[in-house]
């Protein structure tokens, strides 16, 4: 599977960006969203089921952050509102065959697409 991230950019603090994640091919893998700011270690975001019946979300996003997918487009989704500068971080779209928020269950990864949120 081959995923391919979109949709970064430069947003002032407050605002709201759309991340894109397409597949080459058609999954029911669990679509997951990470990032990683300079000098962290890469943290879980966001996943969703194939169906959308089980999302989960760190703390950190939680009410400002949704995940979906169009599965008829193979293409997941991360809308963000009420950007806040601690967002500023590479994104990565992953798929994964597990209920999982942990980075080792992730098999396929997508390049990443920076976000910056500016104060």
């Amino acid at each position: 599977v081959l995923l391919q991230a979109s949709g970064g950019g430069l947003v002032q603090a407050g605002g709201f960006l759309r991340l894109s994640c397409a597949a080459s091919i058609r999954t029911r893998y669990i679509t997951g969203w990470f990032r990683q700011a300079p000098g962290k270690e890469r943290e879980f975001v966001a996943a969703t089921s194939w169906a959308g019946s089980w999302t989960d979300y760190a703390d950190s996003v939680q009410g400002r952050f949704i995940i979906s997918r169009d599965n008829a487009k193979n293409t997941g989704y991360l809308q963000m509102n009420s950007l806040k500068p601690e967002d500023t971080a590479a994104y990565y779209c992953a798929e994964s065959r597990f209920y999982s928020s942990s980075r080792v269950d992730y098999e396929y990864w997508g390049q990443g697409t920076q976000v910056t949120v500016s104060s």
